[in-house]
């Protein structure tokens, strides 16, 4: 199957790009990719096929757009082209990379020597395709990169400290704070899309998918900052949580901190 065997319109390409935030709790546990392609016709029908695949798709038509959405939304699979407008596709790895952004990266391209190949390697892609291609081989490259981050992908970062999943602890120098089950569910959603602010409702489902009272979600605010500092998760003012910075300094023998920073969690209206 050739990379032009379905035509779509540009309202179809409309139709699977989505605003930053939006309806979180609606595709909890769907793989979501970020695709970075100013060409429509192409654009849509990868966009379709992705959708068809089981992925969340966000498209952006620009590197400028792209450059916003990888910094600002977790995915799990990131394509992008090169030969994009207001930010060139290497450039826009680069500044994801430089900005600690892990995501694996195929990059789709029409510009395929060996030497333009090193180069997509270089700025941090995992993988480089080129144009034309064919879909199947592209689809299974992605469920290859999928499959390589999530063996790799163990910790995350929170803050200056690191949140190891196997251990169940927040590793900040040689200081390390257990943390209960949902505590670090909580805090996996959270450190997940480090930018994002998550209202109750999409934290709920993310982390307490059995519980119906979203007050659990205020309940283990608290706990999180009691053992970690305050800082940790961050109060937006009529819109909810989002992670903030750790401060963890010396633990006291139940594994909660003991920088001072016990305060109860206020509401994410507080």
């Amino acid at each position: 199957m050739s990379e032009v065997a379905r035509r779509p319109t540009r309202s179809m390409m409309a139709a699977v790009t989505t605003e930053p935030g939006h309806d979180v709790a609606a595709h909890i546990g769907q793989p979501r990719v970020l695709l970075v392609e100013d060409e429509v016709e192409l654009a849509g029908m990868l966009a379709g096929l992705f959708r068809e695949e089981g992925y969340v798709v966000d498209v952006a038509p620009d590197g400028h757009t792209g450059l916003h959405y990888g910094l600002t939304r977790a995915y799990d699979v990131a394509v992008l082209d090169r030969g994009l407008p207001a930010v060139e596709g290497l450039d826009l790895l680069g500044r994801l990379r430089r900005s600690g952004v892990t995501t694996p990266v195929l990059v789709l391209s029409a510009l395929g020597n060996p030497a333009d190949r090193v180069a997509g390697l270089d700025a941090g892609a995992e993988d480089y395709l080129t144009k034309p291609f064919d879909v199947d081989e592209l689809l299974a490259r992605m469920r290859a990169l999928r499959r390589r981050h999530l063996d790799t992908a163990r910790t995350l970062p929170v803050g200056a400290a690191r949140l190891d999943l196997d251990a169940r602890e927040v590793v900040a120098g040689p200081t390390r704070t257990g943390l209960s089950q949902r505590e670090c569910d909580l805090l996996t959603a959270l450190a997940a899309r480090p930018r994002q602010v998550f209202g109750r409702d999409d934290l709920l489902a993310l982390a307490f998918p059995e519980a119906e009272n979203p007050v659990v979600v205020d309940t283990y605010v608290h706990y999180l900052r009691r053992k970690l500092g305050r800082g940790v998760v961050e109060t937006v003012r009529g819109r909810g949580y989002r992670l903030g910075t750790p401060i963890v300094e010396t633990d006291g023998p139940d594994g909660s901190s003991t920088d001072g920073a016990g305060a109860p969690a206020d509401g994410p209206l507080g």
